[in-house]
């Protein structure tokens, strides 16, 4: 592989532009795959059951680091995520021209799912690209643009987006959207710059069956696809129908991200023995880009930081929304959340960013993360000082005003909360980007957010039984207290600051050896 050069050629765009325009293409289809589509199939009409099955499209990025070695193996980063743009560019052109037909809620459906995969091999892709190209303090000076362009992509997917789809037509939507995403993928095709040598060809992955197995392939679909509608008419499976929907539902994605949380666990309980068999079997390169990344000093300390650092975070976002809602501004929570969130949340991530490049993670680390949990603090002030509004509008169809004064104070905290939570993203992307060895970047990089995604889960759904119990002031207070081992963990962990660029740094190590700076 070749090293990153400091200079790029004229023609390529300079990392100001293409961090802004990679994870602006990142972030358009997950809000289109996760938030535009639920407003779709509620506009056609499928049921809230129905709509709770969109959770299986989160499963791609709750497994993606299975396959993210494959990014690192074979081509480039580039490559993939120009594939993976145009693939996702094509399945929304027929959304759209699927968006008009009576049968169009479970093509759609279909067409998301398959989508929802593409769209987590382009996240792999295009993390890997950006930990790839530039150095350790280029990655930190760019880290706002990276989140401002996936907010921005957020915002247009479940604003504008959404909102032609709801007003002119869901073709016309779905259109513009690919039209977008074809956009930047011819920029990115002519101005993205070439920072690696492809490894193995992307035709190595190609399966090359034979022509006795595609036609016994062909034939054993065509049995199932009989057997289904053969099934699907028999009375045995018009009573399931009736009665599954009454049976509790378990999030699949939360559940396997639990499953893998714990199957990480026993890898780095037994990494020894197992890497010791691992290096006995040849073509190793999957496996191995996971035991490299348990393959460090003080493993331990570092999995239970990246778990419980965004601990009160996840329950204080969990609850914000509820919490204004029963202040009785559901009608101010789109202009708070847009208009004055957003733009905090960009400013938050670029200060960050400047902030660690400036200082260095290990100066940075604490202060910002002590800032992100303030705001805890802050919304349980608001909370006690509220609290006879609380009472009043909560589940009042024609909820009291709460005053000019108290309104500003809730945009106020709000503000803060977004600022504080952008520099506490720019800190943890830059502490994943960190671990990240640089022959597994991709894999690296998936295994540190579906870790940190798996947090999410469980401080979700505590954040909801504490409130019920303790109501909105004592649950902010848990919620920072709750935040408080993440925080100590943070001066336990391996922060040394690399050289300027990793990819000497690793060259230096000896093949198998941890490094305790990762």
């Amino acid at each position: 592989m070749s090293d990153k050069k400091n200079t790029l050629p004229p023609s390529s765009a300079s990392p100001r532009v293409w961090a802004f325009t990679t994870y602006f293409c990142e972030g358009l289809p997950y809000s289109i795959i996760r938030s535009v589509s639920a407003v779709f199939f509620r506009d056609n009409g499928v049921s809230l059951e129905g709509i709770g099955l969109t959770s299986l499209f989160g499963l791609p990025w709750a497994l993606k680091f299975f396959w993210a070695p494959h990014i690192d193996h074979y081509g480039s980063k580039r490559q993939w995520l120009l594939i993976m743009q145009i693939m996702l560019a094509m399945i929304l052109l027929l959304t759209a021209a699927i968006a008009p037909l009576p049968q169009a809620a479970p093509l759609a459906g279909l067409l998301f799912f398959v989508a929802s995969f593409l769209a987590a091999t382009h996240d792999i892709a295009i993390d890997g690209y950006y930990l790839e190209t530039l150095d350790t303090a280029q990655q930190a000076r760019f880290v706002g643009y990276r989140v401002m362009a996936y907010r921005i992509a957020m915002m247009a997917g479940t604003g504008i987006i959404a909102t032609i789809g709801a007003t002119v037509s869901w073709s016309a939507a779905f259109a513009g959207a690919a039209m977008i995403l074809a956009l930047f993928s011819l920029y990115h095709r002519r101005y993205l710059p070439h920072s690696e040598e492809t490894r193995l060809p992307l035709t190595s992955l190609l399966p090359r069956p034979k022509t006795g197995h595609l036609l016994w392939l062909a034939l054993m679909t065509a049995l199932l696809i009989i057997a289904l509608r053969i099934s699907s008419q028999m009375p045995a499976m018009e009573y399931l129908r009736q009665h599954l929907v009454s049976l509790p539902r378990i999030e699949p994605a939360p559940l396997l991200s639990l499953l893998l949380t714990g199957a990480l666990v026993m890898v780095g309980c037994k990494r020894k023995s197992l890497e010791k068999w691992l290096r006995r079997r040849s073509n190793a390169f999957f496996s191995e880009a996971f035991f490299s990344f348990m393959a460090r000093e003080k493993i331990g300390t570092i999995l239970a930081f990246i778990l419980l650092i965004r601990t009160g975070e996840y329950m204080l976002s969990s609850m914000a929304a509820p919490f204004m809602v029963d202040l009785g501004l559901k009608q101010h929570y789109g202009w708070i959340s847009g208009g004055v969130g957003l733009p905090f949340s960009i400013i938050g991530a670029m200060a960050g960013g400047w902030l660690i490049s400036k200082y260095s993670l290990k100066k940075m680390i604490w202060p910002l993360l002590l800032a992100q949990n303030l705001t805890n603090l802050t919304y349980m002030l608001l909370a006690f000082k509220l609290a006879g509004f609380i009472t009043i509008n909560t589940g009042n169809p024609n909820p009291s005003a709460i005053g000019g004064g108290n309104l500003f104070a809730v945009v106020c905290v709000h503000a803060f909360d977004q600022f504080a939570g952008g520099l506490g993203t720019a800190v943890l992307m830059i502490f994943l980007m960190r671990l990240c060895k640089p022959r597994f970047k991709a894999a690296h990089y998936a295994i540190g957010t579906g870790l940190m995604s798996f947090s999410g889960l469980y401080a979700g759904v505590l954040s909801g039984f504490l409130a019920a119990w303790a109501g909105y002031g004592y649950f902010f207070l848990l919620s920072f207290m709750l935040s408080l081992p993440g925080m100590a963990l943070a001066f336990f962990i391996p922060l040394a600051d690399r050289t300027a660029n990793p990819m000497i740094a690793e060259k230096n190590m000896e093949p198998g050896r941890s490094n305790s700076q990762d």
